[in-house]
């Protein structure tokens, strides 16, 4: 933040462009500070290199001539330095390459000398110093990137690119920010030129008026605020804002596409109205401020219909949502229902076998008797239910639909009429849908009054029509149910979106695939198009192409190849039987040794003597308390007791393990010894808790620790027994 303000602050200073912050000129334009991995990778030096660092007679100028192509290997850029900062990497190269060279004695070279280096290195490199044809081939090509993008971010990386393909060595920032600063104002003044005969008095009064105050608020800013939500409010000042700019947005298009000016180029100089304030606006020169309201208004309108097809997509989204929890909620009650009678249908089926009816009962009095029983709404609900019947969730979402009508047709039909859809050859039904719909409702006119058969029906498909049409009186009568038709033709659409197969022709998100390639008349002369662009690749036959990487793989197997046979590759086994020779890769033992070869010839010392001897020297043991101090008898811990210190040990682990209410406040020693297999004290025999889960130190995973601890707990008091005669019984192990 601190250094793009100080580089902003010296650009205004200077008149030039701030393009970089003072970090990232530091890192384009600073000493490199290598790491030791990359000091490995840019001293190293090649056979030829090589040879022209031992040709240099002086072996100080030799260590700054490999230092130069270090430093040139990484940044393509030559430094003047003090001995200071790069005394790290001089005494590596000393090491490596100078190894019987006092580092005292490097000194700088003089400037003479430096200068004869760099012309060494650019021979070695292939790379050339800038003349004054260079310089011009640099300027253009950033005037032909102007034509994408005025950024003075992307003409800077363009220029830089340019200058690494061409194996040129970049000139310092200054030039650049100079050159940048040129193509940026030529490009803006061609554009002026343009847009001053182009204009027409309809269209400078609406851009004049942009920066008119009225009601106490400027146009322009009025015209800057983005929608808060997808509510009802906002969305229609969104599509009041869109009216606003259509004008300009149609002007615009044909100008702006006319000039060559790209869309990256648009959306530049709109962010300069969003950048600036009304007042330097009003303050630029009328031909620069029009310039920029017009592209300005240009993406505005593609960003509004960008905001529209969102709030689109998000409420249909919605409404899926609530009709599909609709569903759900309809299915369960319907569920929950049916299980209810299940006894009301028992007893009516209990009426087909009743032998108090006679058989000569009419059946209307003993139907009469069933819908006692249960109603006839619920006879078909439990039919239903005993058959195994699936509920039918779709036909229940689609209902929904027709209870939502008046919330849907409210917020998304001016959505709809707003925007103009356009879609692929496979998408002619539900664009033709589109446009019925579009048509009826742009004149004001509801699509329930249209005549059933002018709807278009190709976008119903056989899966969907069973829930769009209900039965009329006849048998044979079907009705389209048209508010479904219509949210079915919004769904459809929503789909085509996403999906990419249906776009909006004045949009940044949602547009076609086409409009971001190369238009068809200019790409005719495509060869024009590459050397334009600078892709020589591209240009050069491709018989040619793939004879040079094929020239340069069998290099690279070559320099493989003499590597493998010399021994200097360490990580292949050359293995030779007869005139045959068999090459495989050296894997790692699958066993590395655990300790140094200099701790074999140590004889082994066991933990518990460690112990008694770094105590005998230290006293540690005096800082520890005893793990079942409730119970034992206070005292110190002596050196010789550490055989009793030690089998404790492996009770700490078991503290940790979850005790059973009744035991936690009162832990017990037997059941902490026991689970890690020591003897209990008999103290303790009467007073076990509630047995617990079974304690990790039992686990299979931790036997071969515990049976190590137990023998040299056995060991330790063979050894030790007198000693520990005097110690309190619950202290022993």
């Amino acid at each position: 933040m601190h250094s793009s303000k100080r580089a902003a602050r010296a650009a205004r200073a200077s008149g030039r462009l701030a393009i970089l912050t003072a970090q990232e000129i530091d890192e384009l334009y600073g000493l490199p500070r290598f790491t030791e991995e990359e000091r490995q990778l840019y001293f190293d030096l090649s056979p030829g290199e090589r040879a022209t660092v031992e040709a240099v007679q002086m072996t100080v100028a030799a260590v700054h001539l490999t230092l130069q192509l270090g430093y040139f290997k990484a940044s393509h850029r030559f430094f003047v330095y003090t001995r200071e900062a790069v005394l790290p990497d001089l005494e590596h190269i000393r090491r490596r390459y100078f190894p019987h060279l006092d580092l005292d004695t490097i000194t700088l070279l003089s400037k003479p000398t430096r200068l004869a280096q760099q012309h060494v290195i650019l021979d070695l490199c292939a790379y050339r110093l800038r003349d004054a044809a260079a310089k011009a081939a640099l300027e253009q090509k950033a005037q032909r990137a102007a034509l994408l993008s005025t950024q003075p971010i992307f003409l800077l990386r363009e220029a830089l690119a340019y200058l690494t393909t061409e194996r040129l060595v970049a000139p310092g920032y200054t030039y650049l920010q100079e050159m940048v600063g040129r193509v940026v104002a030529g490009e803006r003044r061609r554009l002026t030129q343009l847009l001053a005969g182009a204009l027409t008095p309809a269209i400078v009064a609406r851009l004049d008026a942009l920066l008119q105050a009225g009601e106490g608020m400027y146009a322009i800013s009025v015209l800057k605020h983005e929608p808060k939500d997808f509510s009802y409010g906002e969305l229609r000042q969104e599509v009041e804002r869109r009216t606003f700019f259509a004008p300009l947005h149609a002007f615009g298009q044909s100008f702006l596409a006319s000039a060559g000016l790209s869309t990256e180029s648009i959306k530049y100089y709109a962010s300069l109205v969003q950048f600036y304030t009304v007042y330097k606006l009003q303050r630029m020169a009328p031909a620069t401020t029009r310039l920029y309201l017009l592209c300005f208004a240009s993406h505005r309108f593609r960003q509004i219909n960008d905001n529209l097809v969102d709030a689109f997509i998000h409420l249909i989204d919605q409404y899926e949502q609530q009709a599909k929890g609709a569903a759900e909620l309809a299915a369960q009650r319907t569920l929950t229902e049916a299980s209810a009678n299940l006894d009301a249908a028992g007893q009516v089926l209990q009426l087909f076998v009743d032998p108090s009816i006679p058989d000569s009962t009419p059946f209307a009095t003993v139907k009469q008797h069933a819908f006692s029983l249960l109603a006839p709404e619920r006879i078909p609900l439990v039919s239903a239910h005993l058959r195994a019947v699936a509920f039918d969730k779709t036909a229940c979402e689609w209902a929904h639909y027709g209870s939502l009508h008046h919330t849907f047709k409210r917020n998304l039909r001016h959505l709809f009429c707003a925007l103009d859809f356009a879609g692929l050859a496979e998408d002619a039904p539900l664009l033709e849908a589109v446009t019925f719909l579009q048509d009826l409702l742009r004149q004001g006119k509801p699509p329930r009054q249209a005549k059933p058969a002018a709807f278009p029906t190709e976008v119903l498909t056989k899966s969907v029509q069973r829930y769009l049409y209900t039965r009329g009186e006849k048998p044979k009568d079907k009705r389209l149910e048209v508010d479904r038709y219509e949210f079915l033709v919004y769904r459809l659409l929503r789909n085509g979106l996403e999906g990419g197969n249906v776009y909006i022709q004045d949009s940044n998100e949602f547009r076609s695939f086409e409009d971001d390639l190369i238009n068809p008349d200019r790409w005719k002369d495509k060869e024009a198009v590459l050397r334009e662009i600078g892709a020589p690749l591209l240009l050069a036959p491709i018989q040619e192409t793939l004879a040079a990487f094929r020239a340069d793989l069998d290099v690279g197997f070559h320099r493989v190849n003499e590597r493998i046979a010399s021994g200097e590759n360490n990580h292949i086994k050359v293995t030779s039987t007869g005139d045959k020779r068999r090459w495989t890769l050296v894997y790692p033992r699958e066993e590395e040794p655990t300790n140094s070869p200099f701790y074999r010839q140590l004889p082994g010392v066991g933990i518990v003597d460690l112990l008694r001897f770094v105590a005998a020297r230290t006293g540690f043991l005096r800082a520890f308390t005893h793990v079942l101090d409730r119970y034992v008898k206070q005292g110190r811990i002596r050196a010789s007791s550490s055989p009793a210190l030690w089998p404790g040990a492996p009770t700490w682990g078991c503290g940790r393990w979850p005790r059973s209410p009744a035991s936690a406040s009162q832990p017990s020693a037997r059941r902490r010894a026991t689970s890690c297999g020591q003897r209990p004290s008999t103290r303790e025999t009467t007073r076990l808790p509630t047995p617990r889960p079974r304690c990790p130190c039992s686990t299979p995973t931790t036997l071969m620790a515990r049976r190590i601890r137990v023998a040299m707990v056995s060991a330790s008091k063979r050894r030790l027994r007198p000693s520990m005669r005097g110690m309190p019984a619950s202290t022993s192990a």
